[in-house]
């Protein structure tokens, strides 16, 4: 009879650790299945995946930066050792490259509300309505310092159009300049080298664009008093642009007088994506006219299911805004959505924890006692 062969004791010793690692894994699933089973801790769970995404975004750009900023600090000091490369007129100073585009992160669907505390007049929310999940700005236009102005790219006087081209410019360099409350990209542009806005625009009482033979889209604009007017134009006639301390022209139309109204084709929109099912964002304003919603929308919809959310949420007139490969969102600072390509304009708003600067006050208030855009350089 052949004696049992005996196990060696290392190879006991790695199936033991195998078996230790097997419940252990068990027992973590059975305690993770336990503690998801209940929406706060679900709430908790995603609410701090979503903090540690955010996190891990903006540390991953400032050292991205910081890597950019020595290598052309170094070439730069470089050449000044190198007497071949010295020019006998002063340079200006070199020009940082733009930061590279990180791939697209977008957040889970959030099932939860999670407003910001307080009486905050500029306020963040992750929500859901309809089963559709989008990000939610609350502008509160009765508190004095909130003030909505147009980012342009490199601090350009002028949006790009037919005789004036300033290029992009990263979302985050546009929203790290703007030090403000919350930033949403803006209307829609061309894809050339010109890169022109659609529609006319108006920023701080100063005109930033204006064509007089534009009829097309529709036009969000703040007049005197912090009056708030929606206009489709080939429905309601041009907006008065001159009375405008704010307007920007996007759409199509959402929704007009609290009831969901569609006719992009007749506002002159015949691009297949803008028609389209895309990632949207969309602005809107309650009956009583008291405060604006910036909204991003977390999934692919179309124009209608937009149309229905923006009613949902509350809003007497709304229009769409640029969306797709162009939607971005930033609340104090914070990328809760990051474009995945540069822009050329955007929404800026100001409130009095993150404040307008000096002269966008003075032009406000300015603007108050009489003082309107001049359009007399664009005739």
């Amino acid at each position: 009879m052949t004696p049992p062969t005996s196990v060696p004791k290392s190879q006991q010793h790695r199936v033991s650790r195998r078996l230790a690692f097997l419940l252990l894994g068990l027992a973590i699933a059975k305690l993770t299945h336990a503690y998801l089973r209940t929406s706060p801790n679900r709430q908790q769970f995603w609410q701090t995946g979503q903090t540690l995404m955010q996190q891990f975004g903006q540390t991953l750009r400032q050292q991205l930066a910081a890597k950019l900023i020595e290598d052309r600090r170094d070439d730069a000091l470089q050449a000044l050792d190198d007497p071949l490369l010295v020019s006998p007129v002063s340079p200006a100073p070199p020009r940082l490259p733009r930061l590279p585009q990180l791939p697209r992160f977008r957040l889970p669907a959030i099932p939860f509300l999670n407003p910001t505390p307080g009486g905050d007049p500029v306020r963040y929310a992750a929500t859901r309505l309809l089963g559709v999940p989008f990000h939610l700005i609350t502008v509160d236009l009765k508190a004095p310092e909130t003030l909505l102005t147009i980012g342009l790219p490199h601090n350009a006087p002028l949006a790009n159009s037919s005789r004036s081209v300033y290029g992009d410019e990263s979302f985050v360099s546009m929203v790290d300049r703007a030090y403000a409350a919350a930033v949403i990209n803006g209307t829609f542009f061309g894809k050339d080298e010109h890169k022109r806005v659609l529609g006319n625009m108006v920023a701080g009482g100063r005109v930033l664009k204006y064509s007089p033979w534009e009829n097309y889209g529709t036009t969000l604009g703040i007049k005197a008093n912090r009056k708030l007017e929606m206009v489709t134009a080939r429905s309601d006639g041009k907006p008065r642009w001159r009375d405008h301390w704010f307007s920007i022209t996007c759409g199509p139309r959402l929704v007009h007088n609290g009831n969901v109204a569609l006719a992009p084709k007749s506002e002159g929109f015949r691009d297949p994506h803008v028609l389209a099912t895309a990632y949207r964002c969309a602005i809107g304003y309650p009956k009583a006219g008291d405060k604006l919603f910036l909204v991003a929308f977390a999934v692919p919809l179309s124009l209608e299911a937009t149309a229905n959310v923006m009613k949902a949420i509350g809003c007497q007139q709304a229009m769409n805004l640029d969306g797709g490969s162009s939607q971005g969102l930033a609340y104090r600072g914070d990328i809760i959505i990051e474009p995945g390509r540069n822009l050329t304009n955007t929404i800026v708003v100001y409130d009095a924890q993150r404040p307008a600067p000096k002269h966008l006050i003075q032009a406000q208030q300015e603007f108050e006692l009489g003082a309107r855009p001049d359009f007399s350089a664009f005739q």
